[in-house]
């Protein structure tokens, strides 16, 4: 029973559309176990930067009026990279606090006209596949254009992520069915993500012909266009909820839903959370959420059949947040990769700390994020590796862009895809 009292008549900064739970906030005990493990709170040492502040930050949300600017500017340095909740000892759920107050803020916090715009041109770009491969073409003269905007440095970022893709490789489609190779062992819905289609859909296309060696049939329906991570984690609620439900209609049918992006995925697994007070879609988002499976999950507990070949390379592996924090996957994408001969894996120091990436916490927070990266681009440099193993999208443009000199960076399932096609280097 929740210990904190909270004056239901007195005006609070929060709406009464589910507010951070006071019972949730009561769980922190302010131990400090999680201060090590929070990237902002390593950057800047101050309290209202880590998960207790930024907890009180909620609690005093229920006791004032309004939403001060000091206070949003703390909620926005959050990288939601959940390190924290893997560090708790208490079990405290700071995940859900997050993102029940995100919402807050984007509805009852008046930002800046520039900041809005910038925002808006985010979420008008990145979820929509369409739009990213008009702009593919772009991208070699977006990254000369980006040292003339020193003074817009949210835009230079931008600019300066943009990543390497040729035309053919942004407009390239995978099949919508791929059988399996050999007796089936079932079928999975696989999500294509919205960045990940259009800048990796190398990495796509080998998932699919690793899941379809290894006895899956693969269904990739190209609707819907995204799942409404990026927005669920940024506080943009209503719009992920649309994501969300269009994604549920459509891949709702399979028994087991297949993603290879560490923050899509965990977004996918929030849905009975996101949904939770729909009540005509409450008990099909859970019902989905139970669904989703995170590639390495899936092929580790079905286990290998087809025959792995060498792949002679020393890699250091990165955990990406939303894999390793908020969905508690480590052991799995481990496994696969030890199980190609040859490969030897190597890890870095700070494991835990996040790369700076986070959706799109490096376009709206830059400055923090280039820290962020210089750190585990530097550690992950220092492992002696030829090669950086990374899941997720986001984390291999951070990394990429901070280092020096360049590394490769593969996906697991690129690897796993090379073992099984015959081992080349």
């Amino acid at each position: 029973m929740s210990t904190t009292s909270f004056d239901e008549q007195r005006p609070r900064a929060w709406d009464d559309q589910r507010p951070p739970a006071p019972d949730l906030i009561d769980d922190c005990v302010h131990c400090g176990f999680c201060l090590p493990t929070c990237p902002t709170y390593e950057l800047w040492g101050e309290e209202m930067d880590s998960p207790r502040g930024r907890i009180a930050l909620m609690q005093l949300g229920h006791e004032q009026p309004e939403l001060s600017d000091t206070m949003v500017t703390h909620f926005d340095r959050c990288l939601g990279c959940m390190a924290c909740v893997t560090a708790c000892p208490s079990g405290v759920k700071y995940d859900l606090l997050l993102q029940e107050t995100r919402p807050q803020i984007e509805r009852n916090h008046s930002r800046t006209l520039a900041d809005r715009a910038f925002r808006a041109l985010v979420f008008a770009t990145f979820p929509h596949p369409g739009r990213l491969r008009a702009l593919a073409p772009g991208t070699p003269i977006a990254r000369r254009l980006a040292p003339l905007l020193k003074r817009f440095p949210r835009l230079r970022n931008l600019l300066e992520l943009a990543p390497r893709v040729s035309a053919r490789g942004a407009f390239a489609r995978l099949p919508e069915h791929t059988p399996a190779a050999g007796e089936r062992r079932g079928t999975v819905g696989f999500m294509q993500g919205c960045v990940q289609r259009v800048f990796f859909n190398d990495v796509n296309a080998a998932t699919v012909r690793v899941l379809a060696a290894e006895g899956f049939e693969v269904q990739a329906p190209r609707q819907p266009r995204c799942c409404g991570s990026l927005q669920q984690h940024s506080g943009y609620e209503d719009a992920a909820q649309d994501r969300a439900r269009e994604t549920i209609a459509a891949f709702e049918r399979f028994e087991t839903v297949a993603v290879n992006i560490a923050g899509c995925g965990s977004g996918m697994k929030e849905y009975r959370h996101l949904l939770a007070l729909d009540p005509a879609w409450k008990d099909r988002a859970e019902a989905f959420s139970r669904r989703v499976r995170d590639i390495h999950e899936l092929l580790a507990a079905a286990g290998p059949r087809a025959e792995r070949h060498p792949v002679p390379m020393r890699a250091v592996y990165h955990d990406a947040c939303h894999l390793a924090h908020a969905q508690g996957i480590r052991e799995e994408p481990r496994a696969l990769l030890r199980e190609i001969p040859g490969l030897e894996l190597v890890e870095p120091d700070e494991w835990e700390l996040c790369c700076g990436s986070a959706g799109v916490y490096n376009l709206l927070e830059p400055e923090a994020a280039a820290e962020l990266g210089k750190r585990k681009a530097g550690n992950l440099m220092a492992a002696g590796a030829q090669a950086i193993i990374a899941a997720n999208p986001g984390c291999a443009l951070q990394i990429a862009r901070h280092l020096d000199p360049p590394l490769p960076i593969y996906h697991p399932m690129e690897l796993l895809d090379r073992s099984l096609q015959g081992g080349t280097r």
